[in-house]
């Protein structure tokens, strides 16, 4: 596998990345957590999930990757995303700090780590 810089972050990271919108619809939980292990094994260490992955509740795809990744949470670069819908709610909508905060939080503990190493704002 060839790795790159990541911008300054100071991280290297795979030429491929592995996204995970399917993982908990299409892909069941057993075949994600075996499609990890393997992408890793084959060197890829970057993995792109959301808190909307996958549509329409999103989320499942955090806990599925939260869930692999327990135990070796040091050999993967996680990029995952705040959506512009944090909840069923009138104002549960926008990117406020008080949104992005709270989403963090979440995505933290679904993931079952204490970092994300990239945090992106995603598509409304």
């Amino acid at each position: 596998m060839k790795y790159k810089q990541m911008g300054r972050t100071g991280l290297k990271v795979s030429e491929l990345c592995l996204g995970t919108a399917t993982f908990g619809s299409q892909v069941a939980e057993a075949d994600a957590i075996n499609l990890l292990d393997a992408a890793l094994d084959a060197g890829i260490n970057l993995f792109d999930t959301s808190t909307s992955y996958p549509p329409p509740d999103g989320k499942r795809s955090e806990e599925i990757i939260g869930k692999a990744f327990k135990n070796k949470r040091h050999s993967a670069i996680l990029i995952t995303k705040v959506a512009n819908r944090t909840g069923p709610g009138v104002n549960d909508i926008g990117l406020s700090r008080k949104h992005i905060m709270e989403t963090v939080e979440a995505s933290l503990q679904r993931l079952q780590t204490d970092y994300i190493d990239l945090y992106c704002l995603h598509l409304p």
